[in-house]
């Protein structure tokens, strides 16, 4: 493909960061954001605006998608892409070459930068962030290492679809890699006081009400937001619970546990030594097992949700289906029951597998296949075998069926045992959603 085949939405982006250059492109996951962040690179190193550009991303990403997604547009042939992952001596040998784009996985942030952190060391003018909300810890290492090359940096892109999955506390940090701390504050203590309220013991920090309103109107001059509904004709999305029911002593057993925060199991002694551990067993116990030590020994408590995920196979057996789990034992399970079914990897080939049609169930963990991949080629149903509170996991993995080129209508089913934990979830994921729409609708319009 050439560059006139770009819409026009994709050209409206690239001019965005064109004249912005230090900006946030918050687009849905499918309307292009690879392509337009390489087009602006080559843009703007073909007018020596810019020598080397530094892509972050996740590492599947890393080493799936950003090389691949240049070789589809002749306009981006030019473009020199070294791919720094794997060992260190891999990644130095990578940085070394003679090149346009380095993409690194976020994990070697902070090594990359305690190579070369200072002004004269420190090779890139350029730096896009994929997935930029996997930067929203003003607390971790790869935030705190990126922060240390900021001043040495003249173009800085943030893309994501998901910006604020878990509420406005998430944007600090990511606007602040875009204007060293302008518009929300210097610090995390400027932006929660200026914003937040404290509880009573002061430890959960809240936005207060008019705060949507202020940091909305301060970050619009550096967002573009875009919806994929309002650009290009994504197919039907097709959402359903499927309920279940647990065993009426299972469920007891299930209630007890809940109360007590102990139980006994098949010679096992379980306990829940706080509210987090509790809810997080809990979850387990509406899967199906339950770690029963801090080694990850686990023990089966009940069969309803693979007897459901059987259920769903044999009614669509000429589906190609995606399946999520939470946990170890999940998949354990999930490949005992289905011994073809097909763990989502690290090797590329299996994602040209899958898309190839020649995967009949891929099962993969929201954590480590949500950002990037493109997936809508193999199949059209996602099931969620467990559930998961994490609003960005959620929306990126259904995103990798539901977007541009998918032929067919997406059936998303999430598998929920009634009277548990799982119900909780939903209603928890509505909300954040609720959130994340109402800033993305305001930095619209």
């Amino acid at each position: 493909m050439n560059r006139q085949d770009l819409h026009a939405y994709q050209n409206r982006a690239i001019q965005f960061i064109l004249d912005k250059r230090r900006c946030a492109l918050w687009l849905d996951m499918g309307l292009g954001k690879s392509v337009v962040s390489l087009t602006a690179i080559s843009d703007m190193t073909d007018a020596c605006i810019i020598q080397k550009t530094l892509i972050i991303c996740p590492l599947r990403v890393a080493n799936s998608v950003w090389l691949q997604e240049s070789r589809k547009w002749s306009h981006l042939e030019g473009l020199r892409i070294n791919i720094c992952t794997g060992s260190a001596k891999h990644r130095t040998e990578q940085l070394n070459k003679k090149g346009d784009v380095w993409v690194i996985n976020r994990e070697n942030v902070p090594w990359l930068v305690s190579l070369c952190a200072d002004k004269k060391s420190w090779p890139f003018q350029a730096i896009v962030v994929d997935e930029s909300s996997s930067f929203k810890s003003h607390k971790s290492h790869r935030f705190k290492a990126l922060k240390k090359v900021l001043p040495y940096t003249d173009v800085m892109i943030l893309l994501s679809g998901t910006p604020s999955p878990q509420g406005l506390h998430d944007l600090w940090s990511q606007i602040y890699l875009i204007d060293q701390g302008k518009v929300l504050g210097k610090n995390i203590t400027a932006f929660r006081r200026n914003y937040c309220e404290v509880d009573f013991w002061g430890h959960k920090w809240t936005p207060k009400p008019e705060s949507h309103t202020k940091i909305q109107k301060l970050i619009k001059p550096y967002v573009l937001s875009m919806r994929g509904e309002d650009y290009i004709e994504l197919p039907d999305r097709i959402d359903i619970v499927e309920r279940v029911t647990l065993p009426p002593k299972i469920l007891a057993q299930y209630k007890d546990f809940e109360k007590k925060l102990f139980m006994e199991y098949d010679g096992a002694e379980i306990e829940a030594m706080s509210t987090a551990v509790l809810v997080n067993k809990l979850l387990q116990f509406s899967n199906g097992a339950i770690y029963t030590d801090e080694d990850h020994n686990w023990k089966e408590i009940h069969t309803a949700k693979l007897d459901a995920l059987s259920e769903i196979i044999e009614e669509n057996s000429g589906e190609n289906i995606l399946a999520a789990f939470n946990y170890h034992h999940d998949r354990e399970r999930i490949m005992k029951r289905f011994p073809s079914a097909v763990l989502l990897d690290k090797d590329p080939k299996t994602i040209d597998r899958w898309n190839a049609g020649k995967i009949k169930m891929l099962i993969c963990h929201p954590g480590s296949a949500g950002h990037g991949l493109n997936l809508q080629y193999g199949g059209s149903m996602i099931v969620w075998f467990g559930l998961n509170w994490n609003l960005e996991f959620t929306q990126q993995l259904e995103a990798r069926l539901h977007r541009q080129n998918q032929t067919k209508p997406v059936r998303i089913i999430k598998i929920v045992c009634e009277n548990t934990v799982d119900e909780r979830i939903l209603k928890v994921l509505a909300g954040k959603h609720c959130v994340q729409s109402d800033l993305l609708k305001a930095l619209r319009s």
